[in-house]
């Protein structure tokens, strides 16, 4: 079985996936903390250097940004792909110029008062279990800490398009949006499925930015059909 490698979101931690890592028991799972370095290109080298010789492939949000370069950087290594929630552009100026008061607040000690205010707000759709994944969102957070919003925030701030990448992509592909994902819109992932026509391109119902925790049935049905194309490949 093709081992499986998830990538996080920015401040997320394993349990960004805890329902899939019960769900999907057929294969080797990993996670690849993208905590260390302040650049795309260090972070995929990072994961390319304790990943498996061949592995599936499945990022949200930040997570799914480093997925891209890590397929840029290796695509004889990635048999499959699955990009959730994310963006496959370059960062845009004005979301540049509102990251800077952010990870100047953070330098002086407001890091839950920026997940609280600017960024928990935006990640999840209305539903019964909104407050205890917005409660893990922040605890997540507050255990990375500063130092690790800090160093995503410069990599996110100065990321590459990765649009060519993808349409080089000939590989099983799944994109996972969540339906009321208020922080990445249909359009990116509209956009992500004309460069990859291949790919299978599925809403993630009742979900918003995190629907491996909001929607998790939903996710690990479409996560195991794309496992298996996979396999069948």
């Amino acid at each position: 079985m093709t081992p499986l490698l998830l990538i996080p979101g920015m401040m997320c931690d394993a349990r960004l996936f805890a329902p899939q890592l019960t769900a999907i028991n057929d294969r080797a799972l990993m996670l690849a903390p993208i905590v260390a370095r302040d650049n795309m290109r260090e972070l995929a080298l990072d994961v390319l250097a304790d990943a498996p010789p061949s592995f599936a492939l499945a990022g949200l949000s930040m997570g799914g940004i480093v997925a891209m370069e890590v397929l840029r950087q290796a695509p004889q290594r990635v048999a499959g792909l699955c990009v959730m929630d994310t963006n496959p552009q370059a960062e845009k100026d004005e979301i540049k110029a509102r990251r800077l008061p952010q990870m100047e607040r953070v330098k002086q000690g407001e890091l839950r008062e920026i997940m609280r205010d600017e960024m928990k707000p935006n990640y999840l759709a209305e539903g019964e279990n909104r407050q205890a994944v917005l409660d893990l969102c922040m605890d997540m957070a507050l255990t990375l800490g500063p130092e690790v919003f800090l160093r995503q925030s410069l990599a996110l701030m100065n990321r590459p398009d990765q649009c060519e990448t993808l349409g080089r992509c000939q590989k099983p592909a799944l994109i996972l949006h969540g339906e009321n994902d208020a922080l990445c819109p249909a359009s990116r992932h509209e956009l992500m499925h004309q460069l990859m026509p291949h790919a299978e391109y599925r809403v993630v119902k009742g979900a918003g930015h995190l629907p491996t925790l909001e929607k998790p049935d939903q996710v690990n049905r479409l996560l195991k059909n794309w496992l298996a194309e996979i396999q069948v490949g």
